[in-house]
């Protein structure tokens, strides 16, 4: 028997009452836990699990997947978590490619998946009494048997599977419970996505500890107010939240009461730094699949203004930034993070070429056969060791020319005090130039215009880095991995666009003019001063017949170019002003005023 699950038996025993896993409806003790785990391994064990074989696992959020998850182990094979939302030809994929010896799986889901492993219904063999022997039969593991398999997303469409051992796992726990001073007294939450690393995470550090895991439901996982007032609720003590929910949730205001100590997270850029008053630490962490979860971490400092760092690395783990030659960059300078130490895995399922490639011999400690992991990821490093996450390589992008990075923009438009999270996008029409939107989900019933977002980032940002557009965000729309779903994003529309906080109503003849040009141009029946042109429906096409129907009504040598700065008709119309009044000598700029203004 693996470690992990001795650890979780020694527990069952000593503390046998103890709640192991509990959900919204109910409640799973340690000794429950430990005479269903073993029920299911011996169930493995007679359709030919057996050491070093995998074990899939598509079971919904709950205690299935957990208790399947242990029996594997304790069968001495390899678990395969797999999302039953997923659709069918990835799960098919999956399945095959990880040469599952069983798929477990509910019989509406196995039915539908064409596969040469034996399928397993729990629900079923339960009902006909084949859920297994309680007694153990124990199967050794070593550090080196794999643990899981992790199915990510491959740059060529098809998912890659992640290989981790025991070894590894039993690096992230030890670390994990020193580090966050786990005991069995403490309440953790459990959130990400079945098919996300960070489950891992959630789940076997408290088990292996005797602590308690509570599963949160998908209305709570989605919903940084609902899920604030539900960490109070079951007093959790450490929890994990993908970084999107805990930007806005940093800045709450937390009850006395509150039991949490640490708020982790990570999985995507941090760009908010928390209230000093909140009485939890936060710490900001950074991993790849391929190194088990956690390579660095670091308590994110209330008072900076920079953007929070990821840390140092973890115990037992080397993290290094290098430059094109594979030489240490100088402090202060970006390269590429390579990860070495007792948390690199194994490589990935079937893919020898690619994992030639990305898992490397340790050149830089020497030891022999210790392997480094190259990230493609990008960051630089402070004097005092923390790390500045600088994306990957291709996270930088232009705009009419200019070069941006996206997160610059997230980090500014997340200091307005009525922002709770942002997403800034770049979209491109049919014919149109590439602009940027930016969605936001305000703080409460805090009332924001386009207007005060604009000037706000102004403050701080050039014209081309401040989106042409804001959209009001009625939720977060995350992806199983904890991360933005930038799919479910909506299109930039009037109906979702936050409004100009000034009036509407014309209040020049240029206005006038140019108003009744758009509305013929984009055939509707009415626009407002401050409604953007390219939002509206118009594009590159339009926008030179807009600039030929300016220019003979105004006499100004207006621009596409000009077209692309000044996208509302009253930042138009104020643009076709000052043209008029720079076309014009100086002895007419009084009367040019006069004309402007009707």
């Amino acid at each position: 028997m693996c470690k992990l699950s001795q650890a979780i038996s020694s527990h069952a025993e000593s503390s046998p009452e103890d709640i192991a896993v509990m959900s919204k409806t109910s409640s799973l003790s340690y000794s429950q836990l430990n005479i269903e785990a073993t029920r299911v391994a011996n169930q493995l064990k007679t359709l030919g699990v057996t050491k070093g074989l995998t074990v899939a696992i598509c079971e919904f959020r709950g205690f299935k997947q957990i208790i399947t998850a242990l029996a594997t182990m304790r069968a001495g094979g390899a678990y395969v978590p797999i999302d039953p939302a997923w659709p069918d030809e990835r799960i098919r994929h999956i399945v095959s490619d990880s040469g599952a010896a069983v798929f477990v799986a509910p019989r509406n889901i196995s039915d539908r998946i064409s596969t040469n492993a034996v399928v397993l219904d729990l629900d079923e063999a339960a009902e006909l009494g084949l859920a297994g022997d309680p007694v153990p039969h124990q199967i050794a593991s070593s550090d080196e048997d794999l643990a899981y398999i992790i199915y990510t997303s491959g740059s060529t469409g098809v998912p890659k599977g992640v290989e981790i051992t025991h070894g590894n796992l039993l690096h992230l726990t030890a670390w994990h419970c020193t580090e966050f001073a786990v005991t069995r007294h403490d309440h953790a939450s459990h959130l990400a996505g079945l098919g996300f690393d960070a489950a891992v995470w959630e789940v076997w550090p408290y088990l292996m500890t005797g602590a308690c895991i509570s599963l949160a439901d998908d209305a709570v996982r989605s919903s940084p107010f609902l899920l604030q007032q539900w960490l109070v609720q079951k007093k959790i003590t450490v929890g994990f939240i993908p970084t999107p929910l805990a930007e806005p949730m940093l800045n709450m205001s937390w009850p006395e009461e509150t039991a949490l100590r640490f708020l982790l997270t990570g999985g995507d850029v941090l760009h908010t730094v928390p209230s000093e008053r909140q009485p939890f630490t936060v710490v900001n962490n950074y991993g790849p699949t391929e190194c088990t979860v956690v390579a660095t971490s670091g308590v994110v400092n209330p008072y900076t203004s920079e953007i929070p760092t990821i840390g140092k690395a973890i115990t037992g783990t080397e993290v290094y930034v290098l430059d094109f030659e594979g030489r240490a960059a100088a402090v202060g300078e970006t390269g590429e993070i390579y990860i070495g130490g007792n948390g690199v895995g194994r490589g990935y399922r079937n893919l020898p070429e690619l994992t030639a490639q990305s898992f490397l011999p340790d050149w830089i400690s020497g030891r022999p056969g210790a392997r480094l992991y190259r990230t493609g990821d990008y960051a630089k490093q402070l004097a005092d060791g923390q790390l500045v996450f600088r994306g990957r390589m291709d996270g930088q992008h232009k705009i009419r020319g200019q070069r941006l990075e996206i997160d610059e923009i997230v980090c500014a438009l997340n200091r307005h005090p009525s922002v709770a999270f942002n997403v800034v996008c770049i979209h491109e029409s049919e014919i149109d130039e590439k602009h940027l939107v930016g969605y936001v989900y305000p703080k409460g019933s805090d009332v924001l215009s386009a207007k005060d977002l604009r000037n706000f980032l102004a403050e701080t940002l050039p014209s081309y880095m401040i989106p042409a557009a804001f959209v009001k965000l009625e939720a977060i729309p995350l992806n199983g991995n904890g991360k933005i779903n930038t799919a479910l994003l909506p299109l930039a529309c009037k109906a979702n666009m936050f409004a100009e906080a000034v009036s509407p109503v014309p209040v020049s003849k240029i206005e006038e003019i140019i108003l009744g040009i758009v509305q013929q141009l984009l055939r509707v029946e009415s626009v407002d001063v401050d409604d953007n042109f390219f939002m509206m429906g118009g594009h590159s096409l339009l926008g030179t017949q807009l600039v030929a129907r300016i220019r003979e009504s105004c006499g100004v040598k207006l621009t596409m170019r000009d077209l692309f700065d000044a996208r509302t008709v009253g930042q138009i119309a104020n643009l076709v002003e000052d043209l008029l009044l720079r076309e014009l000598d100086p002895a007419a700029d009084e009367d040019a005023g006069k004309q402007a203004r009707g």
